[in-house]
């Protein structure tokens, strides 16, 4: 089971991809920590968005991972607007709990 609630439907060959891609990540806590924000954002998201969510996608998971825990400093080329809003959407939703 991938956790993925929403469909692809109605999303574009990218958006697909993107999707696909997040939830396929090669650790469990990667999937759902990207899968879960892109899963939620995806349809919102503009090309010039897409492309710095797709760079971020391209670093390794357990880089990805210690970033995203703050066990390492993110890198200046991923710290961005979109790392931070994965970040923030999984923060948010641990303040809610």
């Amino acid at each position: 089971m991938t956790g993925l609630n929403r469909t692809s439907d109605g999303l574009d060959s990218r958006r697909k991809r993107i999707l696909f891609r997040s939830w396929h990540r090669g650790t469990k806590e990667m999937d759902l920590l990207l899968g879960g924000y892109v899963e939620a954002r995806i349809g919102d998201l503009e090309d010039a968005e897409l492309d710095r969510l797709e760079h971020l996608m391209d670093a390794a998971d357990a880089d990805l991972l210690d970033w995203l825990t703050g066990r390492k400093p993110v890198p200046t080329e991923y710290d961005t607007d979109i790392f931070h809003a994965v970040s923030d959407f999984h923060n948010r939703d641990q303040t809610t709990n």
